[in-house]
Order: structure tokens, then C-alpha cells, then sequence
């Protein structure tokens, strides 16, 4: 398959629009790469540069340490699969998966071959003969995949396939996506604004806003160490509570402070003493067991399922929190929680980074 290396890449339009800008990054061969970002972050703009669909601005990009900034979208040996199928509906499924393979003029009899393993690997043998208008949403995505397949290119690179999908399809296409990398032992760099795909799939994710990374790792490093508040308030469901204030110390007793409230710290924030700064906390880290404790008064109850949220006031902040087992929350009701000192997170007040 193929290695892809990115070195200070950027893309700028008319009027001094930067999509990207200092792009750096390495897909190792076989590898599964995630880019997760909100709508406008430049994700698609960066598979687009990487399929030569896009002129570069600025900075190299290498397939395989080939240098491919001039070569045409048919020399780089990439197969982009979109979130429109792009189905031709006057033919079969056997048709659409051949298309591409009769213009470049591969022989009949390869390209059988290759249309023949492509849908015993989909599971779309029987549905050869048959019509897009004849398939399902889940049918009709594997079919974009086979007619990617069949290339047998260097690197996949999917845009959002399955934003089309209802809720259901959607889990079970993720599954026969991972499903099918273990397979093909391909080279996948894969596009979406959902965490969770995001998560579930990649080997190693990137995220991105306005542009640039922001972070670059695995998946549950993501979640657990994330390297600014953007990373954290975008990783995670519900999203992580955000506080201003200062980490003071009143009468040997370490506190993070704001006009409305006070938190007692453990001693392992000590070191960023009066600094301004940003709490977050996760809603699913709240126990009501050991401690740091926090008392809310409780505005909004959201049961879900085997699970109970509350929208909770800290004063004049709000805090939304999962609350703990056999715990049944009623609106107006003074609730105490607790957070290990551990699941709290410092984020620098004016940059943002995180504090470690």
C-alpha cells in the first residue's frame, strides 16, 4: 500500500482565505487515520490536496516518498470514496464497480476478477445484476467502496461515506469499515465531524479547527490527555464543563476561585498557583464517592435510559453533570457530587493549552 507524508502544507483561496495552514503529518503504510473536525475546520480541503483535486499553496505532500505536488489525480494512485455515492442508475452493480476499470482499459477478464473478489469482500455477490434504485443506503455505500476497491490503489480516502446513513447503518457500516481494513490491509485516511466514528475507527486521530492541528494521537490519549480546550470541549459526550478563575491559596488550603465560587484543589495544582486559568470537568466524572465536593442545585433532570444527566447551578454557572447510581434528582433539590482530583483538567486562561 502506501506511507503519506504531509510537510507545512497550506491552502489559501482568493482574498487571502486560508483553509489550511502548517499541516504536518505521517500515515504509516496499512495505517487507519482519522481526520475529526467541526463543519469549515479544512478536513475535506486536506483529502482534497492529498487526492490532487486541490492546487497546494504551500508545503509538499509525498506518496510512498514520492513527491506528487504536480502530479495529475490519476498518477497519484489514490481511489476517493465521497458521502454522495455518485452511482451511475441506469447500470448493475457489477457495471458501476467496472466503470473505472473499462476506461483505463484494464482487460475483461481482470476486471471480473477483481469486480468478483471486490463483492465477495462487501458481501455483494448476489446483488451483481441488480440496479442502485434496487439497493439500500447500506447497499448502495458498499457499492462506492467495491468501485474504490477494484483500482486497488496506493490509498483510500473516504469523505464522510456514511453521513447519509441513518443511526443504525451508520454503526453497522463503521463495523464493516474496520472490518474491511483488516482485510485489505489498506492505507485509509478517513474524513468525518463525528467523534465517535472518529474514535471507533482510527488507529490515530487528528484533530483540526480553523485550519490547523490542534492534536495529533490515539484515540484514548485523545480523551484522556488533550492538548487544549478546544481538543477537550470537542472530544467527549455530553461535552466537558468549562470554569474561569484563579488557583489561589487561603489559609494553607489550595482553591480554584472565581467571583462566584471556590473548589478546594488537591496539591498536585500547587504549582500553577495564581494563575488564571480554565477547570474543565467531563459531566460522566462525577461520582459520589471520594472527592472534590460540589454542591448544585438542580434546574434540569435528563433521564436517559439507564442513565440520569442533570443541568445543575453552581451559583451563577451552570453545570452539566451525569449523576451517580440509585441517585434520583428532582428539580430545586440541593445535590452534592464529587470529582477525583485527577479527572479535573487546567487549561491556560489565555492560550488555552492544556496544563499538565
Amino acid at each position: 500500500m502506501a506511507e503519506l507524508r504531509l510537510e507545512d502544507v497550506s491552502k489559501i483561496y482568493d482574498k487571502n482565505i486560508i483553509a489550511v495552514q502548517d499541516i504536518n503529518f505521517t500515515v504509516n503504510d496499512q495505517e487507519f487515520v482519522v481526520l475529526l473536525g467541526p463543519s469549515g475546520c479544512g478536513k475535506t480541503t486536506i483529502l482534497r490536496l492529498i487526492a490532487g483535486l486541490e492546487e497546494i499553496t504551500g508545503g509538499k505532500i509525498f506518496i510512498n516518498n514520492l513527491y506528487v505536488n504536480e502530479l495529475s489525480p490519476d498518477k497519484r494512485d489514490v481511489a476517493m470514496v465521497f458521502q454522495n455515492y455518485a452511482l451511475y442508475p441506469h447500470m448493475s452493480v457489477f457495471e458501476n464497480m467496472a466503470f473505472g476499470l473499462k476506461v483505463r482499459k484494464i482487460p475483461k477478464s481482470e476486471i471480473g476478477k477483481r469486480v468478483s473478489r471486490a463483492a465477495e469482500i462487501l458481501g455483494l455477490k448476489d446483488f451483481l445484476n441488480r440496479k442502485p434504485r434496487q439497493l439500500s443506503g447500506g447497499q448502495r455505500q458498499r457499492v462506492a467502496l467495491g468501485r474504490a476497491i477494484v483500482r486497488e490503489p496506493k490509498l483510500f480516502l473516504f469523505d464522510e461515506p456514511l453521513s447519509n446513513l441513518d443511526a443504525t447503518l451508520r454503526v453497522q457500516m463503521r463495523g464493516e469499515l474496520s472490518q474491511l481494513h483488516k482485510r485489505l490491509k489498506a492505507t485509509i485516511i478517513y474524513v468525518t465531524h463525528d467523534q465517535i466514528e472518529a474514535m471507533t475507527l482510527g488507529e490515530k486521530v487528528i484533530v483540526l479547527n480553523n485550519g490547523r492541528i490542534q492534536q495529533l494521537s490515539d484515540p484514548i490519549s485523545l480523551y484522556k490527555k488533550p492538548a487544549n480546550k478546544f481538543v477537550a470541549g470537542f472530544i467527549g459526550t455530553p461535552p466537558m464543563n468549562f470554569i474561569n478563575g484563579v488557583i489561589k491559596k487561603e489559609q494553607n488550603i489550595l482553591k480554584f476561585v472565581n467571583q462566584d465560587i471556590a473548589i478546594i484543589l488537591s496539591k498536585n495544582f500547587e504549582k500553577f498557583l495564581e494563575r488564571n486559568v480554565i477547570l474543565g470537568i467531563r459531566p460522566v466524572d462525577f461520582t459520589d464517592s471520594e472527592g472534590i465536593a460540589i454542591k448544585l442545585k438542580v434546574e434540569i433532570v435528563e433521564p436517559i435510559g439507564e442513565e440520569t444527566y442533570i443541568y445543575g447551578k453552581l451559583n451563577s454557572i451552570t453545570i452539566h453533570a451525569k449523576v451517580p447510581e440509585g441517585i434520583k434528582p428532582v428539580s430545586d433539590q440541593m445535590l452534592t457530587l464529587k470529582v477525583a482530583p485527577e479527572k479535573i483538567y487546567l487549561f491556560d486562561a489565555r492560550t488555552e493549552d492544556g496544563l499538565k
